[in-house]
């Protein structure tokens, strides 16, 4: 009733394909990603998170795809 999540398990979505990433797929990882003060070249104290399935590893697309998440994220932030 005051809106706290009571789930035991909450799935994840793979950022690159939007597959669901099941509690069995032990291939799936979460990566998180730290923001770069443009100025100074530091770490900002912040991140952003990224999960690839099992499915793209396997195919040996994660580099590939977490280069383009990270390409788009910050084009995104640039524009905004």
């Amino acid at each position: 009733v005051d809106g706290t999540n009571v789930d035991l398990y909450i799935p994840r979505k793979c950022s690159w394909t939007n597959r669901l990433i099941t509690a069995k797929d032990h291939a799936a990882v979460q990566i998180n990603v730290g923001d770069v003060d443009a100025a100074t070249g530091r770490y900002a104290g912040t991140f952003r998170t990224f999960a690839l399935c099992g499915y793209v590893r396997q195919k040996g697309e994660a580099d590939q795809a977490l280069n383009t998440l990270i390409a788009r994220a910050d084009a995104a932030a640039v524009e905004a």
